[in-house]
């Protein structure tokens, strides 16, 4: 008898009228019994030359045996993935953001090339997961997402380290702060082995955010790439796709606009990176849901900073794991009244339910979770911001370390290579305002992430007295006062496109206003002699990005309805 789970396979497996395609299969080695069973196909970002990635494909065939003992047929395809921290400050990052379209689409063609029934995901690194994500929700067949695992941290001559310490090592360096033999001793360290960047950056973000969403197994977010209950859950991913399927339960019955919401507050809360804008809002974009920059503005505004994480904080998530992992801050919130129990998730239950005998985290102002009476900041960190330089919203990390205002001159860069050498020149000074453009999605193109030039400003001890605004992002390992995602961007003839060195430019988190001090009609004369970047070089991938990309208050999608 033919599975009455195989809604989609049973087309390459059963249909007579196919029998090159049964053919095929059984040139794989599979058996009649494996014939009757639903095909599962089983995602890995697997990739040999990164921490986050390397160790995936090892997982995939562990998921792989949970199916087949689930009596499901699991089949192991690869997509892509970008380091974006090899990648930093290189031309190479430009292909980092268009990676997670690619993946969204290779997960797309996969399992509806090939009929398949249901998929489970293996990203590592951070643009690997909203991709995994949008692929799933664009086949809208049972899956799970399994996150591959946070990194250890790694240590030099007593200091607790991590992939930022690695950048930011650079501009102590090139400040004369570290010698030469240091500052290999804290490249050699940074990363111990296998797992994604460390600290409450994009990966890490990007993992709880979707696991607050419902789409992946309770703790699968905090679970250490290298622990024995990370494989033990690859290991049990088997029964629970199963069920997914037998329950017809999908991505769009689990992403909703309140599920969504869970995910906005959670990053907020945990200080997590200004990426997740981007992604949530493509995330919604490919379910459907009507969700916007103002939303995360209103969820923002009314949620505090709980999180003690780095890049600004002192903590890993390694250390949350110790505390009991996610679902224990998760349990806390909903204590609190500030999640929505009753979204549906991959257990087949809902929020609420699948938290019910987790003990909430304990927090205090010396630990990884501040308490809600004594937050970290009273409201969030991820300012959506407005103004005469961002007239369609910008974002900005803004901790509350660093100030809530900022006024400063500006410094005026069309490409980051010459702003790192400006700062590598020690030409940029206490007041200055560095504006790097032409970075953004399709000015870039692919809008690559400034951590380099923030981290060389933070490296040189200037994080409280130099600002950064870009139309391209930061990466979740940024910290200081930063503004990206600068709308319209500069290639499509947005204000920043304008500006001039010593413009007047002011920040200001509480009032969330970004503003450069030039009149209407200054910027219309300007306008006058403004020349476009010429992309008329590109070829491949980053060509048709540039065709197809919207913008960043869009989420950056490709298919935009």
């Amino acid at each position: 008898m033919m599975s009455d789970l195989k809604k989609y396979s049973w087309e390459i497996s059963d249909n007579e009228e196919n029998p090159a395609a049964m053919a095929m299969l059984y040139a794989t080695g599979i058996t009649d019994k494996k014939m009757k069973q639903p095909f599962v196909g089983v995602a890995s970002c697997g990739y040999e030359s990164n921490p986050c990635n390397m160790h995936l494909n090892s997982f995939a065939e562990d998921i792989k045996a949970s199916t087949n003992q689930a009596d499901l047929s699991g089949f192991i395809f690869n997509t892509i993935g970008i380091s974006d921290g090899q990648s930093m400050g290189t031309s190479g990052m430009r292909y980092s953001l268009p990676s997670r379209e690619v993946i969204a689409d290779s997960i797309e063609s996969f399992i509806l090339g090939h009929s398949f029934d249901g998929v489970v995901t293996i990203p590592g690194c951070d643009k690997n997961m909203p991709g995994v994500v949008m692929g799933m929700l664009r086949v809208n067949r049972p899956g799970i997402m399994v996150f591959g695992g946070t990194i250890r941290s790694g240590n030099y001559k007593g200091e607790k380290l991590n992939i930022v310490s690695a950048f930011e090592a650079y501009g102590k360096k090139i400040n004369g702060q570290i010698s030469d033999e240091d500052y290999m001793g804290v490249i050699k360290n940074a990363c111990p082995g296998a797992g994604a960047c460390g600290g409450m950056y994009t990966a890490n973000t990007m993992s709880s955010a979707i696991e607050a969403m419902g789409l992946s197994l309770p703790f699968s977010s905090s679970y250490p790439a290298t622990s024995k209950e990370k494989r033990e859950e690859c290991k049990n991913i088997g029964k629970y796709i199963k069920q997914l399927l037998a329950l017809d339960i999908k991505p769009k019955d689990i992403i909703t606009k309140k599920s969504l919401e869970n995910a906005v507050r959670v990053t907020v809360a945990l200080g997590g990176s200004t990426n997740a804008a981007l992604h949530i809002l493509a995330i919604a974009r490919t379910a459907g849901i009507d969700f916007t920059l103002e939303d995360f503005k209103r969820i923002n505004a009314e949620t505090p900073v709980l999180g003690d994480f780095k890049p600004s904080g002192k903590f890993m998530m390694e250390d949350l794991y110790e505390m009991g992992g996610l679902p224990a801050f998760l349990k806390y919130f909903l204590n609190e009244g500030l999640l929505h129990g009753d979204c549906l998730t991959v257990t087949g239950k809902t929020m609420a339910e699948n938290l019910e005998d987790i003990d909430p985290v304990k927090p205090s102002k010396e630990s990884v979770i501040h308490p809600l009476d004594n937050p970290i900041k009273p409201s969030g960190h991820l300012c959506v911001l407005h103004g005469n330089l961002a007239p369609e919203g910008a974002v900005a990390k803004i901790s509350g370390k660093e100030g809530k205002s900022f006024t400063g001159t500006a410094k005026v860069f069309d490409d980051e290579p010459s702003a790192n050498a400006a700062m590598k020149n020690k030409e940029i000074q206490k007041g200055d305002v560095v504006v790097i453009r032409y970075v953004g999605p399709k000015g870039g193109p692919g809008m690559p992430e400034m951590l380099k030039p923030t981290s060389i400003i933070i490296g040189a001890g200037l994080g409280s007295d130099v600002a950064l605004i870009t139309d391209g992002r930061f990466s979740g390992g940024t910290h200081g006062f930063v503004v990206g995602h600068v709308t319209p961007e500069a290639y499509l003839g947005g204000p920043i496109g304008l500006l001039k060195d010593g413009d007047v430019i002011t920040i200001d988190a509480e009032s969330l206003e970004i503003r450069v001090d030039v009149s209407e009609a200054e910027f219309a004369e300007r306008k006058k002699n403004w020349k476009n970047k010429d992309l008329s070089h590109l070829q491949g991938t980053l060509k048709k990005y540039v065709q197809l990309v919207s913008t960043a208050s869009e989420g950056c999608v490709t298919d935009k309805q």
